[in-house]
């Protein structure tokens, strides 16, 4: 993945949110995207999905530029997990993912066989027919990761996928993301939890005001400054103590 001179000004802002960004993650990397609140990171994200179009720049996946004459190319090759639960909460997670699955092109039992496949992976099997505005934040976390890779994605992409959720939906989604890297994807994630990064991360961008501030190996960013002693410290040390909006 290549991110090349990204600017982008939404309508009515005075301010870019942003302003020349760039970098690159290796092919088959769990990478991280940090940034303080308003950095620019879920703009990054939307525009790397094809959501949301950058003024200028380029982007290039496994390859392939992301511009119209590959958006759907490249929607085949990612799957999104976005900050906010994007599944109907009058439906059950078998109903949902069922639905998720036939707009990927998947039907019949083969379908349902992958469904229940991951519905046991993630915990879910014995609510696969409950309501999920039943269900807790955790579940609903699991079954929104569910739902995005059910096409067996080459990049995973997700945006806070463990935000507000509970220590043991933390580690169970935490190690899913271990596994499936290992199976060959490519992940990219967003987080405010910087141990969590540091421990799942091969690589990072930590960016800022729509830039790149430092790109890297976390324990190497930690090596490369003996007065930080873990990534968060890495993380003010760049960005400041400042308080943001």
């Amino acid at each position: 993945m290549v991110v090349n001179d990204l600017n982008k000004t939404y309508k009515g802002n005075l301010e870019p949110t942003l302003k020349g960004l760039s970098f690159q993650f290796r092919e088959g990397s769990i990478a991280g995207l940090l940034g303080p609140n308003g950095a620019g990171k879920t703009t990054t994200i939307s525009i790397l999905c094809g959501i949301v179009r950058a003024d200028s720049g380029e982007v290039t996946i496994f390859g392939k530029h992301q511009d119209a004459a590959n958006r759907e190319t490249i929607k085949q090759l990612i799957g999104i997990v976005p900050q906010q639960i994007a599944l109907y909460p009058q439906l059950s997670a078998f109903e949902n993912l069922t639905y998720f699955g036939n707009l990927y092109g998947f039907k019949g039992k083969a379908l349902t066989e992958k469904i229940m496949h991951y519905l046991e992976i993630f915990g879910l099997a014995q609510n696969a027919h409950k309501e999920i505005y039943k269900y807790s934040g955790g579940m609903k976390r699991r079954a929104n990761i569910i739902a995005a890779i059910l096409h067996e994605p080459r990049l995973l992409i997700l945006d806070e996928p463990t935000a507000g959720v509970d220590v043991q939906s933390r580690s169970m989604i935490l190690q899913f993301l271990r596994d499936y890297n290992q199976q060959g994807a490519s992940i990219l994630y967003t987080s405010h939890l910087l141990e969590e990064a540091q421990s799942i991360c091969n690589e990072i961008a930590i960016m800022d005001a729509g830039q790149l501030i430092v790109q890297g190996n976390p324990n190497d960013l930690i090596l490369q400054h003996s007065q930080c002693n873990n990534l968060e410290e890495v993380f003010l040390y760049y960005t400041g103590e400042a308080l943001r909006d």
